[in-house]
């Protein structure tokens, strides 16, 4: 019976000849297009081809918004004491050692100053992939402790949020940063200096409540996720099917929570003159 089973011959490429291609491409959310890999890095992760926004990471933010790359970064060392000892599927100091390997951070956002236009700001840029930039004690410390700056130094502030809320690991813990953080920009706030809030994709939970929605100017970018609670738990709560964009950007804007919607190759040209006209 031999005769009727074609066996198939599996040919080896040596290793001069063998081509890896994985990591290369990636496919468009907006246009489900493939794009090649170095032309989505060349363009701050947007799509070339529809101008879908990928995500960012925190470093590439700051090399965005401020000049030449040159920066002094803040409290790096600061990290987490695991005040609940918590462990779920896996310890919380597991989960911690894990994030801090991939992104090279010790928590979920990085502050630092340096200029943006030739002016010297503040900026505190999130961390997604930390966690899910959940927020907990060690990111409520160093963005209290950037707003207390700017406000000793009379520096603009600029926060860019990615988070998907409170980190449910520290507990109360975490709920308390909401309340420390938003404390101490209303601090800010009278002394009088500017504080210019980023929304990107997603800023939700207790990030949106608290110091997100509370800048003297609120941005978002194109297509970001922006609420409480997700789209997926509103529609289960009140059993109703939600609009088209709910909680995109877009609709945010037109419904008054944001003051504008700017794509990202625009935010440094449009922060610098917003913070010249607040502190002119």
């Amino acid at each position: 019976m031999a005769w009727f089973r074609r066996e198939k011959q599996r040919i080896q490429p040596s290793d001069s000849t063998h081509i890896r291609t994985e990591g290369l491409w990636t496919k468009c959310d907006g246009c489900r297009q493939i794009i090649w890999k170095k032309d989505l890095d060349a363009n701050w992760n947007i799509c070339p081809k529809c101008g879908y926004h990928f995500r960012l990471d925190a470093r590439a933010r700051l090399r965005l918004l401020l000049d030449e790359d040159h920066y002094t970064e803040h409290d790096a060392g600061v990290e987490t004491t695991d005040p609940l000892q918590f462990v779920d599927l896996k310890p919380y100091q597991e989960r911690l050692r894990s994030a801090q390997q991939a992104t090279g951070l010790k928590d979920a956002v990085v502050t630092a100053e340096g200029k943006l236009a030739g002016q010297r700001v503040l900026v505190c840029a999130m961390e997604y992939s930390f966690i899910g930039g959940s927020m907990g004690c060690v990111v409520g410390e160093k963005i209290t402790r950037a707003i207390e700056r700017a406000a000793a130094g009379r520096l603009p502030l600029v926060i860019v949020s990615a988070s998907g809320g409170a980190r449910m690991m520290e507990g109360t813990v975490s709920l308390m940063q909401m309340a420390k953080i938003s404390a101490a920009l209303a601090q800010l706030d009278q002394a009088g200096v500017p504080f210019a809030s980023i929304l990107t994709d997603p800023t939700t939970g207790g990030v949106t409540a608290s110091f997100a929605m509370l800048g003297d100017l609120n941005i978002a970018e194109p297509g970001a996720l922006i609420g409480f609670a997700g789209p997926r738990v509103i529609e289960q709560t009140i059993r109703q099917k939600l609009p088209a964009g709910f909680q995109r950007a877009e609709f945010l804007l037109q419904h008054g929570m944001l003051d504008a919607v700017v794509p990202r190759l625009e935010l440094k040209p449009f922060l610098a003159r917003s913070l010249k006209f607040f502190t002119s």
